[in-house]
């Protein structure tokens, strides 16, 4: 790692040049991304922001509501998003606004659902757009054509309007101009409810997707499984669902460019009560796919949900979520992301995720790691993706996961340039 490391300058000199002579034979520069959020500014400022390694930042979050005239940003936000924008633009970055996410995303539907609501929903971003200077906007709306939180506005018809709204405002000034992209899970449903076989007119008008491999790997069905697995093959037929390699095949087969496909990567994972006994196969050898207690759930991290009503009205318990930092925090590991003493740990190298175990507080972690990034910047190299997205900049440690996906990343894209470095060893 160290003769890596003496090469990073030379790794970031030679990915600008790659960019450059992509961009002259019509080919997408790459993409390093991530998600920075307003209520975690206190813990997490802009001035913490790395924003020399990111080509663009995403800002969230802004608020679908019932009005397809206003979408919500909340009065801190306003004054942050400006701070926010100034320092992107400062440091050559694109500065995105995300608008959705898990809680807010219930008026989506009924904002593209008429001609009237979409042109008004196209005036209103763009209106946005300009008044924070935004270089981009990120529509995330989990999801169009299902239901996400539970009290959503649905319409079988959500991925054909959703269409039609991004068609119009492609069509105007402002919108023309816009960096477009979406964050999604399997392709959008169609009228039937079925994953789209079909998603290449997206294509036409979107920059890219953000593929949200995370939150996936877990269900009382089968036990504790990774959060954001590359892979599934080796998982439990009822838990091969939504790994990168799935999810980037499903969209590409339905007709997405993989150049317009980012990978979307977490700065988190999850703990699971699990008792000693199903923890470990044998030994101190801990068990792939435990059986985890649903009903206590650990409180996770400070930054973690600690549950109650949520938009929905309905009560939601602790959301057990630990951010890169938060392992260290909460002693399962060190500041150099080595376990620490009495933590059990797995590298499962066929969805290519660690897990941890505190036998004392009987908490098994499902989590990532430098080794399962870096694993991630091969896989986006080799099946020709145009980048990675992290959620969010504010979990890491010290950059430790941003820069193992991105020199493993630009280290791959490093090796093309094989006659500079006739002579030179890594």
């Amino acid at each position: 790692m160290a003769n890596v490391l003496r090469w990073i300058p030379l790794i970031l000199f030679s990915t600008s040049v790659l960019a450059s002579d992509a961009m002259k034979r019509g080919q997408s520069d790459p993409i390093f991304s991530a998600y920075y959020t307003g209520w975690h500014a206190e813990d997490y400022p802009l001035s913490d922001v790395s924003w020399s390694k990111y080509t663009h930042v995403i800002y969230s979050v802004a608020s679908t509501t019932p009005n397809a005239s206003v979408v919500e940003v909340d009065v801190p936000d306003d004054t942050l998003l400006k701070q926010f924008v100034t320092l992107a633009h400062q440091n050559n970055v694109k500065a995105s606004l995300s608008i959705g996410g898990w809680t807010a995303s219930r008026w989506y539907s009924s904002n593209v659902g008429s001609a009237i609501n979409r042109t008004t929903f196209v005036n209103t971003v763009t209106t946005l757009a300009k008044k924070y200077d935004l270089d981009g906007l990120d529509f995330d709306w989990e999801y169009p054509g299902m239901q996400g939180i539970g009290c959503n506005t649905v319409n079988p018809k959500d991925t054909a309007n959703f269409l039609s709204f991004l068609q119009q405002l492609r069509t105007t000034t402002t919108g023309s101009k816009l960096i477009i992209s979406v964050p999604v899970a399997a392709p959008f449903a169609d009228a039937s409810g079925s994953p789209s076989t079909n998603v290449s007119a997206f294509g036409d008008v979107l920059d890219y997707i953000t593929v949200m491999n995370y939150d996936t790997g877990s269900n009382p069905s089968f036990g504790v499984g990774p959060n954001s697995p590359l892979d599934d093959l080796c998982a439990p037929v009822s838990g091969q669902r939504s790994s990168a390699a799935r999810l980037v095949d499903a969209w590409s087969a339905a007709g997405m460019h993989l150049d317009q496909i980012v990978l979307g990567v977490p700065a988190y994972g999850y703990g699971y009560s699990v008792s000693k006994k199903l923890a470990f196969t044998s030994g101190s050898i801990l068990a792939p796919y435990p059986a985890y207690n649903v009903s206590n759930t650990p409180p996770g991290d400070k930054w973690s949900g600690v549950g109650g009503i949520d938009v929905c009205g309905i009560s939601e318990g602790p959301g057990g979520e630990y951010t890169y930092w938060g392992l260290m925090e909460e002693g399962f590991l060190n500041t150099d992301g080595t376990t620490k003493t009495g933590i059990a740990y797995r590298y499962d190298n066929c969805s290519q995720t660690p897990y941890m175990y505190n036998a004392t507080s009987q908490v098994y972690v499902s989590f990532d790691n430098a080794q399962s990034f870096a694993a991630k910047g091969d896989f986006i190299h080799s099946k020709g993706l145009r980048g990675f997205s992290m959620w969010e900049a504010g979990g890491d440690y010290n950059d430790t996961l941003l820069d193992s996906i991105s020199v493993s990343f630009r280290l791959l894209q490093y090796r093309l340039l094989t006659p500079v470095l006739q002579g030179r060893q890594l």
